[in-house]
């Protein structure tokens, strides 16, 4: 009786496939129009609407190239099933209820035909929006034609209903008015001319300043702007915050215990490395020969021999105790610092459209600064880094991570990491300046230089 049941299963699986497939590409075009909605007002997904930065744009162009592929795969699968298979049977009928009051159920009948219309005519008006046009660096989707949602208003009797309640949601209708809707975000400083830029812009401020809209759209670009600052700030305080109370819980509370215990039954050894080994010996020498060096200018009273070896005893097991706290605590950060790196990537993984604003926040305060800020920011990271004397701090940042994490630290290693990782930092400042910041902002990097010499 299995196999039977399978067969028919897969069946009715291989005659849905046309339906299947176009509510996949449907899915993805409400998905476009969602973007829209929330991110550009209603228009389409173009550098041209939204006051947003590259990073994300570079975000929002990933996604609706996205779901742009999965549209295309969809229509050609729905094409191609639907030459061999029924798309639907006319004589199907669905019927919705309005959520309404228990005493005023309201019936709406909806045609399945028509609905395979009502989502073909919606997933051909997302993809006529769209042609995409590859620019330098990045692949940047065009506006084909600009196109503004109106709802289909809800009738009965063979009509799809569009309050929502039921299979079809809001339809858009296209305009045809492509060529004036698609140049008014655009400013007239973005186009190319014979005429210099400060003049275009100028005169771009002058319409701007002239439009009966310019008042709705400041408030709305302060909004926008608003909303992303506060975005970034909060994931850039989760970013620091998740990470900390992720090593101090993981320490204090799972993996503590967990060494503490292990370390006790197995009477573990008290120095990690020789290096540690070698600091406690130096200590407790240190101590003996401060007590005999009191006692003999006469700043202790004279104690006997038996006496400062009882001393001395007491001395090294307090310096036991110091020490193999130590070597517990050194492996406890080891785990627990695993634990907050990998909370911080999951940050990073989970939360990409927070990371795309965070990118976008900083490059505009980056590039929002003044020349001689930009050059002043730019001479303290590379001389605080890359300078003469960022070796000295290196190595004293090298030393304290390898005596967190209980390792001994190899001076051959760190004196390789400063002679190849500061290179390395100063090459990619190098190339920044000249690859971005001498394209965005000349006279900044003038001003480094000048500065500079």
């Amino acid at each position: 009786m299995a196999i039977p049941n399978f067969l028919r299963k897969a069946q009715q699986w291989f005659f849905k496939t046309p339906e299947r497939a176009l509510d996949q590409a449907y899915e993805a075009a409400k998905m476009i129009e969602a973007i829209e909605t929330e991110y550009f007002d209603g228009n389409p997904i173009s550098p041209n609407y939204g006051n947003y930065g590259r990073s994300s744009l570079n975000y929002f162009q990933g996604e609706l190239q996205k779901y742009l592929n999965l549209i295309n795969l969809r229509m050609t699968e729905f094409r191609a099933s639907s030459v061999v298979l029924r798309v639907s049977d006319p004589k199907i009928m669905e019927i919705q209820v309005d959520n309404r009051a228990e005493s005023e159920y309201a019936l709406n009948v909806i045609d399945k035909p028509a609905i395979f219309f009502r989502k073909l005519q919606f997933v051909d008006e997302v993809l006529a929006r769209y042609r995409s046009v590859e620019m330098a660096p990045t692949t940047v989707v065009m506006v084909k034609e600009p196109a503004t949602a109106q709802p289909v208003k809800a009738v009965e009797g063979g009509e799809v209903n569009g309050s929502g309640q039921g299979a079809i949601a809001p339809f858009a209708k296209t305009t045809n008015s492509a060529d004036q809707n698609g140049q008014r975000g655009a400013g007239l400083s973005d186009r190319a001319s014979v005429l210099p830029r400060s003049i275009l812009r100028t005169v771009d401020r002058i319409r701007q300043d002239l439009d009966p809209q310019a008042e709705e759209q400041v408030v709305k670009n302060f909004r926008s702007s608003r909303g992303r600052t506060t975005t970034a700030i909060k994931f850039l305080l989760l970013l620091v915050i998740v990470p900390l109370l992720t090593q101090q819980f993981a320490k204090n509370y799972i993996v503590g215990p967990v060494v503490d215990y292990v370390r006790t039954n197995q009477e573990a050894d008290v120095f990690l490395n020789l290096e540690m080994e070698e600091e406690a010996l130096h200590e407790l020498q240190q101590y003996e020969e401060r007590l005999r060096f009191e006692v003999l200018i006469g700043k202790v009273e004279p104690i006997r021999e038996a006496e400062i070896e009882d001393r001395v005893v007491e001395k090294a097991t307090e310096i036991e105790d110091q020490y193999r706290k130590r070597s517990a605590d050194a492996v406890k950060n080891v785990f627990s610092d695993t634990l907050a790196v990998g909370a911080f990537i999951m940050l990073l993984v989970k939360q990409k459209r927070e990371v795309g604003t965070l990118k976008s926040f900083m490059d505009e305060i980056v590039y929002g600064l003044s020349d001689s800020a930009k050059a002043f920011i730019i001479i303290l990271f590379t001389d605080m880094f890359v300078g003469f004397h960022s070796p000295h701090g290196w190595e004293v940042l090298m030393e304290g991570l390898s005596r967190h994490l209980g390792f001994a630290a190899n001076r051959e290693f760190i004196f390789l990491f400063i002679a190849t990782f500061p290179v390395i930092l100063d090459t990619v400042f190098k190339y920044w300046i000249f690859r971005y910041l001498n394209r965005i902002s000349p006279s900044a990097v003038a001003t480094y230089k000048n500065m500079n010499e």
